[in-house]
């Protein structure tokens, strides 16, 4: 039975994550939406998720085994608790847990699935002889008391929803960062506030814009920090309870290329800069790879090319941005090779996806609020030789954004999110990968990277 309970529980958390991370429902998800998540919970929490792991715990893979409690942890963590403990008992608390179903009933039911409509009209009858049920209809019985259950758990949820806030005065707190240096990664940050007003609320600092990623910390104490490991703008709030009292931005420059590779630990590897940074080009090639042991594992190594920086008048919304990228099919490669160029703005990105054209079937286009599947929309134009240098232009005029590729119209999109400023670029590659000839054009106005 108990094993039944943290499996409830488990389902309730993932729940969670997939409402935080706006991504529809995990049913439809693909290797590219858990590679995503990994990359989230790792900026979030510091701990690495394999996909692998992911996949297990939504069920995409077979696995017999409870998720180890360091997995538990980090899920909880990016969830928005402290720790496993701290969702289980915040969960539990004003509503009374009924556990899932007995081992005799039906198969565990996908956690995200809909419940079935069954009412208690529908409840079998006993059948005649002794008066016991069939193996039929003892199923039918557990899955009309499992929607009960999820009606009752509903219900106390929606009465736990109408309780009233408490309202914050957000003068009476005080919320402040600075950088351990000024520019470069790994960067610490001190984050100062003053929550002693909070009371009974439990008092979060939120390191980026997505206010899921937030960590508790003591009321009674002023200073938390943090290590930032990769560049970029982050929207740091003080949160009381649900409610966020103050905000300040928060940039991260890189001081020129930063070339680093994301695995399972939760540090990152850096490239020295005169290894991959060689004239015009930027370059992490298979050499390089092997001489970081990155090479001979299972799956390609992540590789990320960053560059963010103070960029004055640079909006988003009117640009010509170029680039040409390169990612050489090699022994140690996925079947479909994928380069993602991202265009880092003030609380936005514009995402532009890459790869080889028998693999277009599993893309997303990303830009200004504006998010595109290959799964509902045709993206072939984003298909490529990545063995040979490819071209890629982005245009922005007012809400038009179009994408180019080897001179060639890919798509278009209308982005319904106000303008940013530009503060940089990421690169993704998975396995070696190189860039040149990269930079932004607005009107009379070059930025060269």
């Amino acid at each position: 039975m108990e094993n039944n309970i943290d499996n409830y529980y488990i389902r309730l958390c993932l729940q969670q994550v997939e409402a935080k991370l706006k991504r529809g429902c995990s049913s439809e998800w693909t290797t590219y939406d858990f590679d995503r998540l990994s990359v989230e919970i790792q900026e979030a929490t510091g701990v690495s998720l394999s996909v692998t792991t992911l996949k297990r715990l939504w069920g995409k893979l077979s696995y017999q085994h409870m998720p180890a409690m360091t997995t538990l942890n980090t899920i909880a963590r990016f969830a928005g608790y402290e720790d496993w403990r701290d969702f289980k008992q915040q969960s539990s608390a004003g509503e009374q847990v009924v556990p899932p179903l007995p081992e005799e009933g039906p198969p565990p039911v996908n956690h995200l699935a809909v419940a079935n409509t069954a009412t208690a009209d529908h409840l079998p009858e006993e059948k005649a002889k002794g008066g016991h049920l069939t193996g039929q209809d003892k199923k039918r019985k557990w899955y009309v008391l499992f929607v009960v259950q999820l009606l009752v758990i509903a219900g106390a949820l929606f009465v736990w929803s109408r309780q009233p806030v408490k309202k914050v005065n957000a003068a009476d707190y005080r919320f402040s960062s600075n950088k351990m240096v000024c520019e470069g990664v790994p960067n610490s940050v001190i984050f100062h506030y003053n929550a002693s007003d909070a009371g009974d609320d439990t008092v979060y600092i939120a390191q980026t814009w997505d206010v899921s990623r937030k960590v508790a910390v003591p009321k009674d104490k002023h200073q938390y920090s943090a290590i930032y490991y990769v560049p970029g703008y982050f929207k740091a709030k003080l949160m009381v309870g649900t409610q966020i009292v103050k905000t300040h931005d928060l940039l991260i420059t890189s001081g020129g290329w930063v070339a680093l590779s994301e695995g399972d630990a939760p540090v990152p590897v850096y490239f020295k800069k005169e290894a991959f940074q060689k004239d015009s080009i930027l370059s992490v090639d298979v050499p390089l790879l092997q001489q970081n042991f990155l090479y001979d594992r299972p799956s390609p190594a992540k590789i990320r090319f960053v560059n963010v920086q103070e960029m004055g008048s640079l909006q988003n919304d009117h640009f010509v941005f170029e680039t040409m990228v390169r990612n050489p099919r090699n022994d140690k490669s996925a079947a479909c090779q994928l380069v993602e160029v991202l265009l880092l703005c003030k609380d936005d990105v514009i995402m532009a996806p890459l790869c080889p054209k028998g693999c277009v079937g599993d893309l997303q286009l990303y830009g200004r609020g504006h998010g595109v599947s290959s799964k509902d929309a045709d993206l072939s134009g984003f298909g490529c030789d990545l063995d040979d240098w490819v071209a890629l232009r982005v245009e922005a005029n007012g809400r038009q954004l179009r994408f180019r590729v080897n001179g060639k119209l890919a798509y278009e999109l209308d982005c319904p999110n106000a303008p940013a400023g530009i503060i940089g670029l990421q690169y993704r590659f998975f396995g070696p990968g190189a860039i040149k000839n990269t930079r932004f054009i607005q009107d009379d106005k070059i930025w060269l990277f």
